[in-house]
């Protein structure tokens, strides 16, 4: 098929804090030097930020670099945190409150603020705007091209295909978008970036990629139980002692608290179901106390990469970078990711903009950004925090945190040791045979809800009569292994009800895929304990459309 292209000095795939940090500093750069560039940034979602999920207390350190005067010109960074309350949750009602020098650093927020970072990536996108970049949505990165094992730009998909991948009367044809150097900032476990990392043998001599799923929703509550700028956040219940994770709830602007739990994807019972956990979560009286009286406006759910320094792949490859948590640079020490992302892409675009000003066709293996990332606070700051997740993995919660907490306060993160944790997260579950049956109550429509009332808040949308986006590799294994072994957990990790296991017409088990419902976490293509579920792209503009998440 004969495809249109368009071409650039710097294709940049995603308009998330990476992507745009690094679209801002290449034409922050060009402007100083009087150097004409022309960079692109393709988003998947059908607006900036509409894909965009984070909970997010933001540290500003990246943005003061970036755009030293963000506060003159009205960046929606207004909430600064007010106070840190942490506690440990032993059971249903009980839990301690902690005390400061029982608490890592990492997670004191002094200076931080509580934001929206898909606001803030709207934001951002208008900076990136006024400095000449060109700004894609609605079109989602289908494929890489790599032309004699050099990634030479990317493919839009197609529009207007059927079910069976056919044309329809609204077919356009995907374009191509070829530049010099391109920039893969997907977010967690990006399809493309999940293809280079295997293509290069990005992550070879790593530790695997380890990841958690973060739930997320939005409550409008009363002027008395608000106070802008308090963050709390927890450990333990209602996550058992081998299921690591915690709960966070923000008070943000406008009367709005925003909660959620994380649960990492490392958990070894498979009728563990995240999306109850959080239900279950949202009932313990400290957070309940905050919400009662609410009404919930919004919810949501991503993958996190939380491998950390041990995780982190080789960045660079012929023809281009990974930034952000495509690569995995979020510090879960700090239960942040932001400004890690936003750092990296600046690294890289100053690595970018120095190939560039040397007459530089493209295509190299840019491993000078390799050096610079190492040389940055972006490396200090994932090396004390190597041990954090694996000290979690090994000793649990409580010892865990008792670790990290010696290991941060005491040592500064720089202990002459590193944990590792080799063990993929998907090989963790046991047999459904051998774990514990949880039984979860129904939702009371107060404080819990079910999944699919939780989809419809997060606005999902996706062209029906289009190829269904999570593939199979052999159609087989969920009802003749999965079912068999671990009781489908498939029908209980996706936080948005893609999966079931429904009766066919012989009464027999069928593996059904609500394609439709998925609002892009990323889970499945993670957890499947038989790897056998691949996420790539729908047509652009699917997914979900979250408005200030």
């Amino acid at each position: 098929m004969q495809r249109e292209s368009m071409e650039f000095d710097v294709v940049i795939v995603g308009a998330g804090p990476a992507g745009l940090s690094t679209a801002i500093r290449l034409m922050q750069q060009a402007k100083t030097a009087a150097k004409e560039l022309t960079v692109c940034v393709v988003e998947k979602g059908s607006e900036v930020g509409a894909h965009i999920l984070s909970g997010a207390v933001f540290e500003p350190r990246a943005l003061n670099e970036l755009l030293p005067d963000w506060q003159q010109l009205g960046a929606p960074v207004t909430t600064p945190v007010t106070h840190d309350d942490i506690y440990l949750f032993k059971d249903a009602a009980k839990a301690t409150k902690l005390p400061g020098f029982l608490v890592p650093k990492t997670m004191h927020n002094s200076g931080n603020y509580v934001v929206s970072i898909a606001n803030l990536c709207r934001w951002l996108a208008q900076q990136a705007e006024q400095l000449g970049v060109e700004i894609f949505p609605g079109f989602a990165a289908s494929e890489v091209l790599i032309e004699e094992d050099v990634v030479t730009g990317i493919l839009i998909g197609d529009m207007g295909l059927d079910k069976h991948g056919q044309p329809k009367d609204s077919f356009v044809p995907g374009m191509e978008l070829r530049a010099k150097y391109t920039v893969f900032a997907e977010g967690c476990r990006g399809h493309l970036g999940k293809q280079l990392i295997q293509h290069f043998k990005l992550d070879a001599g790593k530790s695997p990629q380890h990841y958690a799923l973060g739930f997320k929703e939005i409550w409008d509550v009363s002027a008395a139980k608000h106070h802008a700028g308090l963050v709390v956040h927890s450990a333990g219940w209602p996550l058992s002692a081998d299921t690591t994770g915690g709960g966070y709830l923000y008070h943000a602007e406008s009367q709005q608290i925003v909660v959620g739990l994380i649960v990492d994807l490392n958990y070894s019972n498979p009728h563990l179901n995240p999306f109850e956990e959080f239900q279950r979560y949202k009932q313990h009286p400290v957070i309940s106390q905050y919400l009662s009286g609410g009404k919930r406006v919004s919810y949501g759910a991503r993958a996190i990469a939380k491998g950390g320094l041990n995780s982190l792949p080789k960045m660079s490859f012929n023809g281009g970078l990974l930034v952000g948590c495509d690569a995995g640079t979020l510090n879960f020490a700090k239960i942040k990711g932001n400004h890690t992302a936003m750092k990296s892409g600046m690294l890289a675009a100053e690595t970018l903009f120095n190939a560039l000003t040397q007459d530089d066709n493209g295509g190299k293996d840019l491993t000078a950004f390799a050096d610079a990332v190492k040389g940055s606070w972006l490396h200090e700051e994932l090396y004390c925090s190597r041990n954090f997740g694996p000290a979690m993995h090994k000793f649990g919660t409580f010892w865990g945190g008792a670790f990290n907490t010696l290991e941060q306060n005491w040592f500064g993160g720089k202990l002459p040791f590193t944990l590792k944790d080799d063990t993929h997260d998907y090989a963790q579950l046991k047999p459904a045979a051998e774990a514990e049956v949880i039984q979860y109550a129904k939702p009371d429509n107060v404080l819990s809800f079910d999944r699919l009332s939780s989809v419809y808040l997060s606005n999902t949308n996706h062209e029906e009569e289009q190829p269904c986006h999570l593939k199979l590799t052999d159609s087989t294994i969920p009802v003749a292994v999965n079912l068999v072994k671990y009781n489908e957990p498939a029908q209980r990790y996706c936080p948005a009800g893609v999966y079931e296991i429904i009766q066919d017409d012989s009464n027999q088990p069928k593996f059904q895929i609500n394609a439709q419902n998925c609002i892009h976490c990323k889970t499945c293509d993670i957890k499947d304990p038989a790897q056998n579920i691949t996420w790539v792209t729908p047509e652009g503009a699917g997914g979900p459309n979250y408005p200030n998440m």
